[in-house]
């Protein structure tokens, strides 16, 4: 299978290129649907039982959240994908138009949206008037929401430039800011913590949204040599990501729930029920990994291993949307 129908089916008379259906449209509803879907209604099947509660507006907190993942996984993903494209000999000159700018506006209005929420003491505003912006100076909280607001302002100005640096560093800024956020003071080893989502939101950023891009490239270069290098690359470069992914994601969760106590939060917390969920769905975007890359090296044709590809950015989508939920839930109790 490749990417575009061969042009000498035409040629020989064969019938000509279907155009993309209704299906694919519908395809792509369903699973916007189901993204903005999940974190809305995520809280209240994750807390049932437990007699745990949330914060008020935690749905939409975790939606903004799932947002602002996905704003950063774009960008990141492209400045790896264009990196790793530089590094393929004989290319085609042509690269899909850059999703940068729209990711950093959407993640733009989502920071702006989680600001106001901090704004009015974590509840959700009701109207402009609640909303108290010189508070957000005198907070932790604060100031690494404005930091984000900001950022993701400088990054849809830098987004179109020519300089990888310039479009990488406001980003760098929000996933140090997010790194900051998740592990308050008063927490044992702040350092320790913020490092490690660091490092475990960084390396998921680039596996996702570096996955994405390359698709996009493929798409638009068809059934070229260059392409099956380029997907092979990747996967190379997946394999280090993923193992830092799981490294990081492990002992993070260690640190939140102690050894003895991790089967027992898996289920019986709404902290560790989203974990578990996101841990199977990266248990399945590893084994649609495995499967691409199996079918890129055993295939006649290698770009055949785009159609598990394709499965496993959706896939990477619903890590994305989950992980902006667990962002949201309550803690765990560290027993």
């Amino acid at each position: 299978m490749t990417l575009t129908r061969p042009a000498s089916e035409a040629a020989d008379g064969g019938s000509p290129p279907r155009r993309p259906g209704p299906r694919r449209a519908v395809a792509v509803l369903v699973l916007a649907a189901l993204a903005t879907a999940t974190p809305l209604l995520g809280p209240s099947a994750a807390l049932h039982g437990t007699g745990e509660a949330a914060a008020p507006g935690v749905g939409v907190v975790a939606l903004l959240r799932a947002v602002l993942f996905a704003a950063l996984c774009v960008p990141l993903g492209e400045l790896l994908a264009g990196r790793l494209v530089r590094s393929v000999p004989g290319t085609p000159p042509r690269l899909p138009r850059s999703w940068a700018p729209l990711a950093a506006a959407a993640g733009l209005l989502a920071a702006l949206g989680l600001a106001s929420v901090v704004a009015t003491g974590n509840l959700m505003p009701r109207d402009l008037s609640g909303i108290d912006v010189g508070g957000l100076y005198a907070s932790r909280d604060g100031k690494l929401a404005l930091l984000e607001v900001n950022a993701f302002l400088i990054a849809a100005l830098c987004a179109r430039s020519d300089r990888p640096a310039a479009r990488a560093w406001p980003l760098s800024a929000v996933v140090a800011a997010e790194a900051l956020r998740a592990h308050p003071a008063t927490e044992h080893a702040p350092l320790l913590g913020s490092g490690l989502t660091l490092v475990h939101l960084t390396c998921a950023a680039l596996w996702a949204g570096g996955l994405l891009c390359v698709l996009r490239t493929l798409r638009l270069w068809g059934p070229v040599e260059p392409g099956a290098a380029l997907l092979g690359l990747y996967a190379r470069v997946a394999v280090v990501l993923l193992a830092a992914v799981s490294a990081t994601g492990v002992w993070s969760t260690l640190r939140r729930m102690p050894p003895g106590t991790v089967l027992e939060q898996l289920t019986d917390t709404a902290y560790g029920r989203a974990l578990l969920a996101k841990v199977l769905l990266v248990a399945v975007v590893a084994a649609l990994a495995l499967w691409a890359r199996i079918r890129l090296s055993r295939g006649p044709d290698p770009l055949t291993a785009c159609v598990p590809a394709r499965v496993e950015v959706v896939a990477l989508g619903l890590v994305v949307v989950v992980s902006g939920l667990l962002t949201a839930l309550p803690l765990p109790i560290h027993w």
